[in-house]
């Protein structure tokens, strides 16, 4: 099988694992298919804001997590450290909150959990349509916004983001490009190659290919090259090293982008970055983010300065 061939094989299966159906198997019984207005009757803490962003010139909502005693008399001058978490492709911001027990994991944190909206933006500018500014949001509204709102501490060492698949891909693009914001990154089962797949690559998958077209443009574009995670960390100097937060990154045995996520940690590995890569047994399900959304949030708690 030729190296397209195998590329293009590998996407078909991650675009199935994208299914509707795929991701009604692997949601955990207790929460599947609730809707966001049973999870905030169930989980009070869970706050839904829809703001309106002037770069994508719509309403982009987030889900905010509060800590169980955000509101307490003893703690309304406390500030917390804030964790990002970042849904995947043809995902929405209300995913974590619906398809994991994320809620419960946090619940002893003494952290603020963000769930912003992306859509199928890959989290990254658009080069063909203006108003998809999908990484300036990010980085120029939602984190402003939020920290405007809520009691955030804005310091670099209280601010981390992770992701899942495009999720994961968009967490460890803002950690090389913006290392002065966050102090801990991180993947689960990141579609690590998105800016480099062609559409030989996606030979009978037109949404994916779309979606892809309609943001990095042209197979040699500027917007490819400048959002490239492996060219990005490749030209990473060894003085700029100390400045990147720490990275973490995992991938299911039997996920189809294993291969994906093996290749960029090699990069990590020879680029000596600060890093942590894991291969554990799973798939690209909701199964297997649960599960391992848990130990986004301990090794956020433990790199966070309080």
């Amino acid at each position: 099988m030729t190296k397209s061939r195998r590329v293009s094989y590998a996407i078909i299966c991650f675009a199935l694992a994208l299914s509707p159906a795929s991701l009604g198997r692997t949601v955990p019984r207790s929460v599947a298919n609730q809707s966001v207005k049973t999870i905030a009757t169930q989980i009070p803490r869970v706050k839904t804001i829809p703001f309106v962003s002037r770069l994508v010139s719509n309403t982009l909502p987030y889900n905010l997590l509060l800590p169980l005693n955000y509101n307490d008399k003893n703690a309304k001058t406390k500030r917390y450290p804030v964790l990002y978490l970042l849904h995947g492709l043809t995902g929405h911001y209300t995913n974590w909150f619906e398809r994991t027990r994320l809620a419960d994991y946090a619940a002893a944190d003494q952290i603020i959990i963000v769930t912003p909206e992306g859509k199928d933006g890959w989290y990254t500018d658009s080069a063909t349509i203006p108003n998809d500014k999908y990484e300036s949001y990010i980085i120029q509204e939602l984190i402003p916004d939020v920290e405007k709102r809520f009691r955030v501490k804005s310091d670099r060492g209280a601010r981390a983001i992770a992701g899942l698949s495009m999720g994961g891909y968009g967490a460890l693009k803002f950690g090389v490009k913006y290392p002065q914001q966050f102090v801990f990154v991180a993947s689960m089962s990141g579609a690590l190659d998105a800016a480099s797949w062609t559409e030989a690559d996606l030979k009978g998958l037109a949404s994916i290919f779309r979606s892809l077209q309609s943001v990095y443009g042209d197979p040699n574009s500027e917007t490819r090259t400048a959002n490239d995670l492996k060219k990005l960390y490749g030209s990473v100097t060894p003085a700029q090293l100390s400045s990147l937060p720490f990275i973490y990154l995992d991938c299911g045995t039997e996920d189809v982008l294993l291969p994906t996520n093996r290749s960029f940690a090699e990069v990590l590995r020879g680029k000596k970055t600060p890093y942590e890569y894991r291969e554990l047994p799973g798939t690209h399900s909701w199964k297997y983010w649960d599960a391992q959304v848990k130990e986004v949030l301990r090794m956020a708690n433990a790199r966070f300065t309080r």
